[in-house]
């Protein structure tokens, strides 16, 4: 899946990747959905061994634009994982309490812990896009947050946090598709505020923003995903990939029992 990595250094633009494509996959959706449901038998035997072994931290960071695709990920990706290890932690807008704190108070908390998986619904980022793109704070004050956040991230993975993140990447009109099969579907109305059709008119001013932090955040330690998610089997197979490899690279083992089991008879 290095076709979707933002190779720190090298800068990309989002108009040159395809919300639509599928990469050098070649199948189509139906071998996709295979190949999904056998990364899925992985990802739970690893989600078990990095629990068991209580060594590891592992974060996972979600952003995209709204209806992007951010829940229908962590619901289909992380379909069967086991509870007691894996988190999933979503950032709304900031309480006074938060506000009275550094921007990065409320997700250092949220971190995970050793044996620990924690899934970011929104993160740290959205105070350089949603703060940027509002004029919540001046731009010297969001634009100083860049290498805060790079800081931030090598300190969790000097600490033993792998991080790894994913920006799910649609189009205009599939926005406009989602949106109204939301507005269509009585019980998906929850899902809809007309504040939504206000942040959609800022569209271009958000692109920047994501476009921004994809080429100033991308680093060895916390690599960003460009990940196409017009199809949404296509950006659930590529996140259970890139989860699948970076979990196997740990190189993890379950650890040895506590006592000599060498002869133990249950009766």
């Amino acid at each position: 899946m290095k076709q979707h990595l933002v190779e720190p250094g090298r800068k990309i633009k989002l108009a040159e990747r395809d919300p639509q494509g599928t990469g050098d996959f070649k199948g189509g959706k139906e071998e996709g959905l295979k190949a999904i449901a056998k990364l899925n038998e992985k990802l739970q035997e690893l989600q078990e061994l990095l629990y068991a072994e209580g060594r590891h931290k592992v974060l996972v960071v979600l952003q995209a634009m709204d209806t992007g695709g951010k829940d229908g990920a962590i619901r289909r990706v992380f379909d069967g994982v086991n509870p007691q290890g894996v988190k999933v932690a979503s950032f709304k807008a900031p309480t006074a309490e938060e506000l009275a704190h550094d921007f990065l108070w409320r997700v250092h908390k949220a971190t995970p812990a050793k044996g620990e998986m924690v899934i970011f619904n929104r993160s740290h980022y959205e105070d350089v896009l949603v703060v940027r793109v509002h004029n919540y704070v001046p731009k010297e004050v969001w634009s100083e947050r860049y290498a805060q956040i790079n800081e931030f991230e090598k300190h969790l993975a000097e600490n033993g946090t792998t991080i790894v993140k994913f920006f799910l990447h649609i189009s205009k009109d599939e926005q406009k598709e989602r949106l109204q099969a939301r507005l269509d579907d009585p019980t998906k109305h929850w899902k809809f505020s007309l504040g939504d059709l206000d942040e959609r008119k800022l569209w271009d001013d958000y692109q920047a923003a994501f476009e921004d932090m994809l080429n100033k955040t991308s680093s060895k330690h916390a690599p960003w995903y460009v990940v196409p998610a017009n199809r949404k089997w296509y950006r659930d197979l590529v996140i259970s990939t890139v989860l699948v490899e970076t979990l196997k690279s740990l190189e993890m083992e379950f650890p040895k029992p506590k006592d000599d089991l060498t002869g133990v008879v249950i009766e």
